[in-house]
């Protein structure tokens, strides 16, 4: 187990904090809006960030004085927001992608079990993730918080909730303000840049102490846990481990935990990159998936029988993977840079093979006790969006065990040394999202219309820049 770092305690301890009555102590989350508005005042807060995740997972919404928060003020965002790509743009309508016709409001509606402050801004400010909703107030089934919602309603219909843990990996980079020049791994406090195979070194996270605590101290004021934290493989690449819980919860703290990591590292000049692949040659980043399905009136854990053995659940779930997260690629790898990190000799899995205990394989069982068996997904990267990542893995499992899908044999030995059995590149990966009939049915048409056209659009952007390998071969030679 590698060594977890004690995070800062508060400089005024909360049994001492001035003004916080003890029911609004709590640094995440209210009841009501009562409370909201006692935890605001108690904590002086001036400004208020409603804050949600679009397609790509980054933090859209609206700044507004606390006061106009908590008057009951009605917040709206365009419908357009969901159908632009990572570079702005925004595609051509074809048959089944369009847009809104009056491109209408969109209300945006506080989830107040998230409110937090944001611990980086100057000024006193909070943030709080919101819902989306239409003007009659119904969900919009596109939305990827609702997506996410959606798979947990499955599962809630049948007596279960899924249980994730999420293990994100990222890469720390010195500066870099012109795109057309490869990234490099910054200095540490020996003022020497770190190198790669650094795997679970201590000396390595030491490299950026106080980096790391100001990520651990980010976090505990705005109530996020860190499980453990690691050094991983690539030059300066590090990956933080969150406690297992509600699959909403976690994608909300993975969508907060990019946020504040890449703010801690601004603050020390350096950058935080969440890309699939952002070095040449180094492995990518991966945002593995630990999943297990619990009885929620009884507690039990549904991939384990009463003696302790597997249940048909448990082998169900990973036929679902096997079968169907090849066709839910698009929303684990939705970047044309994903595909780079998805390559054989890279540390990551590039088959739908499971196996135990065995990290060459798609889908991992790790050891463990019957109470705690799971199953880990090692293929999403660390660029999807956490809230489509989680939904795509688990209704993967989901639609196994609903179609009693049969699992391979558990692969023995190394899982990547044949052929590759994922989609190569984000225009495949779409196709087979398109093509799977099941997803209608689990995901919904909406989302998976306007998520395939955005995907599409990125692509052409994409292929409108001309890249250094193509300038190196082919300038002179073809």
């Amino acid at each position: 187990m590698p060594a977890r770092k004690t995070p800062l305690k508060a400089s005024i301890p909360v049994s001492k904090a001035p003004m916080v009555p003890p029911g609004l102590r709590s640094a995440r989350g209210v009841a009501n809006w009562k409370e909201a508005a006692q935890w605001l005042r108690a904590r002086g807060i001036e400004d208020i960030e409603c804050i949600t995740p679009d397609l790509a997972g980054v933090p859209r919404g609206k700044m507004m004085p606390t006061s106009k928060f908590t008057s009951n003020t009605s917040l709206a965002l365009p419908s357009a927001i969901y159908r632009h790509t990572i570079s702005g743009e925004y595609p051509e309508e074809t048959e089944s992608f369009r847009y809104e016709p009056r491109d209408s409001d969109l209300k945006l509606v506080p989830d107040l079990s998230t409110l937090s402050v944001v611990p980086w801004e100057t000024d006193p400010t909070a943030q709080v993730i919101c819902d989306i909703v239409n003007s009659e107030g119904q969900e919009v089934s596109y939305t990827p918080r609702n997506v996410l919602k959606r798979i947990m309603g499955l599962y809630r219909d049948r007596g279960w909730k899924p249980v994730v843990a999420p293990e994100i990996e990222f890469y720390l980079v010195a500066k870099n303000d012109d795109p057309d020049y490869p990234l490099h791994p910054p200095k540490g406090r020996s003022g020497r840049s770190i190198l790669g195979g650094q795997g679970y070194s201590i000396a390595g996270i030491n490299e950026f102490d106080e980096l790391i605590d100001d990520i651990y101290h980010f976090s505990e004021k705005q109530g996020l846990e860190i499980d453990t934290l690691i050094h991983e493989e690539g030059p300066a690449q590090l990956e933080i481990n969150l406690r297992h819980g509600d699959p909403i919860e976690l994608a909300d703290q993975v969508f907060l935990f990019k946020r504040t990591i890449r703010e801690a590292a601004l603050k020390h000049g350096i950058y935080a990159t969440f890309m699939a692949k952002p070095m040449q040659s180094q492995p990518g980043s991966a945002m593995h998936i630990h999943q297990s399905v619990v009885n929620i009136e009884t507690g039990k854990n549904v991939f384990t029988n009463p003696d302790g053995s597997p249940s048909p659940e448990f082998f169900h779930f990973i036929g679902g993977m096997q079968r169907f997260v090849p066709n839910a690629l698009a929303m684990l790898a939705p970047y044309v840079n994903s595909y780079r990190r998805l390559a054989p000799n890279m540390s990551c899995p590039v088959n739908n093979a499971w196996g135990y205990d065995n990290r060459t394989t798609a889908f991992r069982v790790p050891v463990s006790d019957p109470q705690a068996r799971r199953v880990e997904n090692r293929l999403p990267s660390s660029d999807a969006n956490p809230y489509l990542a989680l939904a795509a893995s688990l209704a993967s499992g989901l639609l196994g065990i609903m179609k009693q899908v049969e699992p391979t044999a558990p692969t023995e030995d190394s899982a990547n040394e044949g052929s590759i059995d994922l989609p190569r590149g984000l225009l495949e990966a779409i196709a087979l999202m398109e093509d799977e009939p099941a997803f209608e049915e689990v995901l919904g048409k909406d989302f998976i219309d306007i998520y395939a056209g955005v995907k599409r659009g990125e692509f052409e952007t994409f292929m409108q820049v001309i890249s250094p390998w193509e300038r190196e071969f082919l300038l002179l030679n073809v």
